[in-house]
């Protein structure tokens, strides 16, 4: 293991992340509410943690191999949360232990959108604003970020890119690494302009159109009331969130081929997107049928208002709320959790499982019904009408397996830890899903659990924003072979 190269990255990554602490200081001056110390003193502590493991390997020149890019990308996502508690600490307004910071930080870069903290709506706005931010960030995978920045530095990032994107997506959009990861961050932050501008049109202020925005690119979740989106109550706000919650859970290297040939009939030819349209269309239509035959609310309208509102948020794992969906009749929120692990497509930004996955799966499933009646067909699994690899079918399976596994030793964890089944499985599965919002007792916030939950939790999250394989392979004895 080479850790001068592991070293000076993330030393390099820290000195940059250090910068995304300037930017609530700028919001506190607007506000004045006293916070500009605690970023200030977050950026300057970031900052010189940075230089102080850059300094010593600054001359380093070692190549980086697989092993030291899993190595980086998993310990710089710890560190990150690790540094991202500075300003939750040292705010007076906040007064939180390390675990509830923690806590915080890792389910705002990881998307999560898992909460502790209640009262948001009379917290000082720098606060807010650096929550959001959080999420932004990890939207699109810090180390996507960094793959763009780093090779200006003398860092090339291949390995890193290989570690982060461990899912199924399409291949590179450009031949240099250094220009997909430019491209992805363009199409990224156009998104996030366009939602920040639709938001304060639909009626919202400058400061919740740019914060929700945040958010709702990055599938993230946080908002900046207790009441998340229902605090607007307003159809148009909820209409532009679908839109953006839609368009932010596609594969983005298919919003990059739809932009370059101009033809948005593109996506129609992508067997995920068709998957993932159908899914959230049954979803949305199963959900406000049945609010609607309950009667739980008076209209039809209202029905499909909330139905489909909360169908897109789930599934696409955002996890914004615009009503209380916990007090739904049992079944839908149960069934819009168990939607949150097919999640949104792979190259988006979103968790779980990921569509394309889903979708093999059942067509290997179907190829298996055929076979038994047919045992001497020759079928062949086609993805955007080409053939899947046998060995990306062995890739999606191994996957769901160590899923599966992994929630099952979170769930049990959590009922040791003292949650009962269903907040404990309901937990698990926002954690691990990235989703954020629960059912029983973490159906409002996380701040009620205990200390060991919140630990359990924060690695459940970053487990599923690393999907699964990259942090499994750390923890693998062969890994530290040298």
């Amino acid at each position: 293991m080479q850790f001068s190269i592991v070293f000076k990255t993330i030393g390099l990554l820290l000195m940059v992340f250090s910068l995304t602490q300037l930017p609530p200081i700028i919001v506190d001056s607007i506000y004045q509410q006293q916070e500009t110390s605690s970023f200030l003193a977050a950026f300057a502590l970031t900052l010189i943690s940075g230089l102080v493991l850059y300094l010593p390997f600054r001359n380093s020149t070692k190549d980086f191999r697989i092993r030291e890019g899993v190595l980086v990308v998993v310990s710089f996502w710890f560190v990150l949360s690790l540094f991202a508690t500075t300003p939750f600490l040292l705010s007076e307004s906040l007064r939180m232990t390390f675990s509830d910071a923690f806590f915080e930080s890792m389910s705002g870069l990881t998307t999560t959108g898992a909460t502790v903290l209640s009262g948001l709506d009379d917290l000082p706005m720098a606060i807010l604003y650096y929550r959001q931010q959080l999420q932004w960030l990890g939207g699109m995978g810090i180390i996507v970020l960094a793959v763009a920045i780093l090779p200006m530095l003398g860092v090339g990032g291949m390995e890193l890119y290989h570690a982060e994107s461990s899912g199924i997506s399409k291949d590179r959009l450009t031949p240099k690494l250094t220009q997909t990861a430019k491209v992805l961050w363009k199409i990224y932050l156009s998104f996030t302009l366009a939602c920040a501008l639709a938001y304060y049109l639909a009626g919202m202020s400058i400061f919740d159109a740019i914060s929700h925005s945040y958010s709702t690119v990055a599938i993230g979740g946080f908002s900046t009331h207790d009441l998340s989106i229902g605090y607007f109550d307003s159809v148009m706000i909820e209409s532009v969130a679908i839109v953006f919650m839609f368009l932010a859970g596609i594969n983005f290297s298919l919003h990059f081929f739809v932009w370059r040939k101009k033809n948005i009939l593109e996506f129609f030819k992508d067997s995920e997107f068709k998957a993932y349209v159908l899914v959230l269309s049954v979803l949305s239509l199963i959900i406000s049928i049945e609010l609607w035959n309950e009667g739980y609310y008076k209209t039809a309208e209202d029905a499909l208002r909330y139905g489909v509102f909360q169908s897109i948020s789930m599934a696409t794992t955002t996890g914004f709320a615009s009503t209380n969906f916990s007090l739904w009749p049992f079944m839908l929120p149960v069934l819009l959790i168990f939607a949150s692990f097919i999640g949104a497509c792979a190259g988006s930004t979103g968790g779980g499982i990921k569509m394309v996955r889903v979708l093999l799966m059942f067509k290997l499933a179907m190829k298996e019904i055929k076979k038994f009646i047919h045992p001497n067909a020759q079928i062949n699994i086609k993805l955007n009408q080409r053939s899947v690899a046998e060995s990306t079918l062995v890739s999606v399976w191994g996957f769901f397996s160590l899923f599966v596994i992994a929630f099952v030793f979170i769930l049990v964890a959590l009922m040791f830890a003292g949650m009962d089944q269903v907040s404990a499985f309901s937990a698990a599965a926002a954690s691990i899903n990235n989703l954020g919002p629960g059912l029983g007792s973490v159906a409002e916030n996380y701040g009620s659990i205990s200390e060991s939950a919140k630990w359990i939790l924060s690695f459940s999250m970053l487990l599923g924003r690393l999907e699964i394989l990259t942090l499994m392979a750390l923890l693998h004895k062969a890994f530290w072979r040298f």
